[in-house]
């Protein structure tokens, strides 16, 4: 189980943020055979990418909604998301090109959907909660007096990368 952080915490990062969430929708339950496989090969791109430092992948969260599973990540670098997403040798690459033969037997069974957003400013708050989200992906620090607001942490100048000294 992970550590709860006691006090109230903010995140700390300086730098390109992107968000990248993609999830999948089961439009027809039954057809395990369309899903499935596309299901399954998640965790091997997201493992692929974790084991690469330089990958751009800061971190992801998997949640399962109404609809089906979201995975929300953290990217460093715009370009290096769409790098990963077209290079040959990667696992995505053959998963999309499996995905779209399956899904043209198939029209509709499951659906695949992303959104991409470039961040240039966040704002966190955690309470009573281990690393979660983008203070996993990045950095958890305390919040200061200088960080008490929701407006400070969101302002430039008064957030915890203003206000400390960031990873070395």
């Amino acid at each position: 189980m992970a550590q709860v952080n006691i006090g109230r915490m903010t995140h700390h990062y300086d730098g390109e943020l992107i968000v990248f969430l993609i999830g999948m929708r089961f439009n027809r339950p039954w057809r395990v055979d369309k899903w499935l496989p596309a299901f399954l090969a998640m965790p091997r791109m997201l493992t692929e990418l974790s084991k690469d430092p330089d990958s751009g992948l800061m971190g992801f969260r998997l949640s399962f909604s109404a609809d089906g599973p979201v995975i929300v990540q953290y990217w460093n670098s715009r370009e290096k998301l769409y790098d990963y997403a077209s290079a040959p040798s990667a696992e995505h690459r053959p998963a999309w090109t499996a995905f779209n033969k399956r899904a043209r037997k198939a029209a509709g069974a499951v659906g695949i959907w992303h959104e991409t957003f470039q961040v240039e400013r966040a704002e966190s708050m955690y309470v009573g909660m281990p690393a979660i989200g983008l203070a996993h992906a990045t950095e958890t620090v305390p919040v200061t007096r200088n960080s008490d607001r929701a407006r400070q942490r969101m302002s430039g100048g008064s957030t915890p990368s203003a206000a400390m000294p960031g990873p070395s």
